[in-house]
């Protein structure tokens, strides 16, 4: 084996392994833009449900358990989040505002699908 034909199998293994990173790296990115928009809106609901419960019971008026869930209702639908009216539970006894939402997202990887189960759960206890 001569030194040309020795660089040339050489070159052709790199071609591979760029390929190979490539559509690794690709799959990772495609991945993420799937997947990250949905923690992303989580972590800002559960956020939203928190400072709700917390301005629930120092609100003048007080807000009722309707308007509360109200509230939670129009931020869901403001982040697309698949969750119902009818999956927000409120409950108040006066001084304790407890909000909770449990939903599910399906994610769609062209591969293969998975879901994942989010359970959130605020109330207005202080710190």
């Amino acid at each position: 084996m001569d030194a040309k034909q020795f660089r040339e199998r050489q070159r052709g293994g790199a071609k591979i392994k760029f390929l190979v990173a490539v559509v690794v790296l690709g799959s990772l990115a495609f991945a993420a833009v799937k997947i990250v928009p949905a923690y992303f809106a989580n972590y800002q609901l559960d956020d939203a449900m928190k400072t709700e419960a917390r301005f629930a019971t120092s609100a003048y008026p007080k807000k009722t358990v309707e308007d509360v869930r109200e509230d939670i209702f129009k931020k869901v639908q403001e982040l697309e989040v698949p969750a119902k009216k009818e999956d927000i539970r409120v409950t108040s006894d006066g001084s304790l505002v407890s909000i909770s939402l449990d939903y599910s997202v399906t994610f769609d990887l062209a591969v293969t699908q998975f879901t994942r189960q989010f359970h959130l759960h605020e109330d207005s206890r202080p710190i």
